[in-house]
Parts: structure tokens; C-alpha cells; sequence
């Protein structure tokens, strides 16, 4: 089989399993708990939100996930820059807005102390 056929096959394949899945989601009868404007919609919506989009991220024109997959930061640089973004935007169980912007910051920095450990020829976790 050459490339082409295997790129048209697998079109074809992909096509098949978008019609099945369509088909089926139609077939399905929705609980009525789960219609839209229901509790557990709402719920839903609000847990997918805080998943896909929240609110401590997307006050940027760029979020930070995007700028840190598009410049290949590594682990540490990405989460300096995570933890620096929404410092003062995330407000964590037990603590005031302060607190929470503090705590974000003293991660950021942690990752920094790790990296410069590392650089050192040190463990990244050795505060030593």
C-alpha cells in the first residue's frame, strides 16, 4: 500500500468512526437531571470550565500554557512562569487573596532554587 492509499484509507476510517460516534449521541436519551439548565448541568459546565478555561489563566491575551508549549520551555521554566501569571488571581482553600499570591510566588521561586541547585551540580531538591 502506498502512502497516498494509506492516507485515504485512514480518512476513511476516521470519517466512519466521526459518523458512528454522531449516530450514537443521537441514539442516546439524556437523564433529565442532565438537561441543560439543570443543577447538575450547571455543575457540569462550571467543573469543565475550571478545566478547560479558568479564571486565574485567561485574564491574559496569551495564556500561559500557550506561551510556555509554543517557546519549549522546560519543566521548570514553565512552571516559574505558570506560577508568576496567576499569583494574585488564584485564591486557594483557607486563604485570603494575599496569601494565596504569596504562596504562588514562593513556588515560583522554589522552582528557580531547584534550577539553581541543578545548575550547581547539586540535587534540584537539596536545600543544603
Amino acid at each position: 500500500m502506498t502512502s497516498r492509499e494509506r492516507k485515504q484509507s485512514a480518512r476513511r476510517v476516521g470519517k466512519d468512526i466521526t459518523q458512528r460516534a454522531s449516530t450514537s449521541k443521537q441514539q442516546r436519551s439524556v437523564s433529565p437531571r442532565h438537561q441543560p439548565g439543570t443543577a447538575m448541568s450547571t455543575m457540569r459546565s462550571r467543573k469543565k470550565d475550571q478545566v478547560k478555561n479558568p479564571s486565574h489563566y485567561t485574564r491574559w491575551a496569551i495564556e500561559p500554557i500557550v506561551y510556555i508549549m509554543q517557546n519549549n520551555f522546560e519543566f521548570w521554566r514553565g512552571n516559574v512562569v505558570k506560577y508568576v501569571s496567576r499569583a494574585g488571581s488564584k485564591i486557594y482553600d483557607g486563604q485570603d487573596a494575599t496569601q494565596s499570591e504569596i504562596t504562588d510566588l514562593n513556588k515560583a521561586i522554589r522552582y528557580c532554587e531547584m534550577r539553581i541547585n541543578q545548575l550547581q551540580g547539586k540535587e534540584p531538591n537539596n536545600d543544603k
